[in-house]
């Protein structure tokens, strides 16, 4: 069960927030609905978790305002939990973790915008066909809010981030992998008629704020919507590959093909050869959209 916090620590937000969310199960709830695993039998089954420690936890994280109980089905009534805008904040704790993890315990602490083929990072992306996108929207450069599923076959391709408008990070083209944003862009756009003729929608995603990929847009004439994952809700909803440079999270450069039902089938990482990334892209895609 969640500890108090003691009186000497009363002011201490970091204490408090432990109070809250430091239980390992309840790390692992946030993880899980973040993912889109909603109902109380999912949940026990990716956790492998006792029922009673899950209604403990549910419980705790439920009065503390981090997830809300939603019905979801009537005689008898069964509720599902959703993470509330207090566990919507939690999402850049989730995603700093796994980026130190990933580069502190599991990695050999070196900055990279890539990783190699044998690493966690690599195996947990090659995990992820067969796995659903949870229901979200992002940002989009055109305005409001988009799904980053198009209605129908889609490609997402992530990447790092682009140097225009604003000028990247000092030293940004010595960590590997950064280079080659605006290429991948490029490459995408060229091809879109292909992809749409192929009835593929396309998605570019970056950790970038919106207006940032208006004016990029715009100067690259880009025909497809570039989402912002500025919140980390995608990247913690699939667990994807991140660094850390200008005291920002990045996405990893990453491509995925998620047919219409929501399903990741191919998903590429880390990625090399971006021209071939984009060709081969476009084959997956191609299946699933004929």
């Amino acid at each position: 069960m969640a500890r108090e916090v003691p009186e000497r620590d009363a002011a201490c937000a970091i204490a408090q927030a432990a109070a809250v969310i430091g239980d390992w199960w309840s790390l692992l709830l946030v993880r899980e609905t973040a993912r889109g695993h909603h109902r109380f039998d999912a949940l026990q089954a990716e956790l492998g978790i006792s029922r009673k420690v899950l209604a403990e936890r549910l419980g705790h994280l439920v009065d503390s305002g981090v997830l809300e109980k939603v019905p979801y089905q009537e005689g008898p009534v069964r509720y599902e939990y959703r993470l509330s805008p207090s566990g919507r904040a939690l999402l850049p704790v989730l995603v700093s973790m796994q980026d130190w993890a990933d580069r502190w315990l599991l990695g050999d602490g070196s900055l990279s915008a890539s990783a190699g083929a044998d690493t966690a990072e690599a195996h947990r992306v090659a995990g992820l066909p067969g796995t659903a996108v949870p229901a979200l929207t992002l940002p989009a450069h055109t305005g409001g809010e988009l799904d980053p599923v198009g209605g129908g076959p889609t490609v997402l391709f992530c990447y790092p981030a682009t140097g225009r408008p604003s000028p990247l990070p000092e030293g940004w083209s010595d960590i590997p992998g950064t280079v080659g944003c605006t290429l991948e862009n490029r490459l995408f756009r060229d091809a879109h008629d292909a992809f749409r003729a192929a009835g593929v929608a396309v998605r570019g995603v970056s950790t970038q704020r919106p207006d940032e990929q208006r004016v990029f847009a715009a100067e690259e004439r880009i025909p497809f919507p570039l989402l912002s994952d500025m919140d980390l809700a995608l990247s913690a909803a699939l667990r994807l590959p991140t660094f850390r440079a200008g005291q920002s999270l990045r996405l990893k450069r990453a491509v995925l093909v998620v047919d219409r039902e929501r399903v990741v089938r191919h998903a590429q990482f880390p990625v090399t050869d971006i021209p071939g990334a984009v060709t081969t892209a476009l084959a997956r895609a191609s299946v699933l959209g004929g």
